[in-house]
């Protein structure tokens, strides 16, 4: 039996549905998930590997700087500055995330860029299938909701493996969704 904030049980005529079943449950989440992109740097290890990559081009420039070729100096300089924007981007689009919600009464899949912009799709969970893509070699190559036609991809930036687990984990939400009906 739960308790209220005060600590005593709730009054069973007033909290009970008539036919026995909890009134929040509907709206309550079956499953809930947030799907981030692998990022291969954290910001110390970004960090390092620009400490370290700035002195082995700042030592070898050097040492062609003193040997007569002066233009091999500023192309280390490009690539430090092509390594350093590839590897910002990369940690911004870390930043972008999946929010896969499915209760009794709706399927939410919520996609928010690195940007911040958030797209959402809603489905009805009796109408909506799982599709799967996969390949003998590599595993689970694509997951998606289609439901009425709509497709909407999920968990597009996890490995394989991820994948698999992310979708044994909506094949049982939606099978539980879908047996009380």
């Amino acid at each position: 039996m739960w308790r209220m904030a005060s600590g005593k049980a709730p009054d069973d005529a007033r909290t009970r549905h008539p036919y026995g079943r909890d009134p929040d449950a509907i709206e309550r989440p079956v499953y809930s998930a947030t799907i981030r992109p692998h990022c291969s740097l954290s910001r110390l290890g970004f960090r390092v590997v620009m400490v370290f990559c700035g002195g082995v081009a700042l030592v070898t420039g050097i040492a062609f700087l003193q040997m007569g070729m002066w233009p091999v100096t500023g192309f280390f300089g490009l690539d430090i500055a092509a390594l350093w924007l590839a590897l910002t981007l990369n940690a911004r689009r870390g930043r972008s995330f999946e929010e896969v919600v499915i209760s009794q009464i709706e399927v939410l899949v919520a996609r928010v860029s690195h940007r911040g912009e958030r797209a959402e799709w809603r489905f009805n969970p009796l109408w909506t299938r799982l599709h799967k893509v996969e390949d003998d070699e590599y595993g689970l190559m694509s997951l998606a909701f289609v439901s009425r036609g709509q497709r909407v991809l999920v968990a597009r930036d996890a490995s394989p493996t991820e994948r698999q687990v992310v979708a044994d984990g909506l094949t049982r939400a939606l099978a539980e969704v879908k047996k009380g009906y």
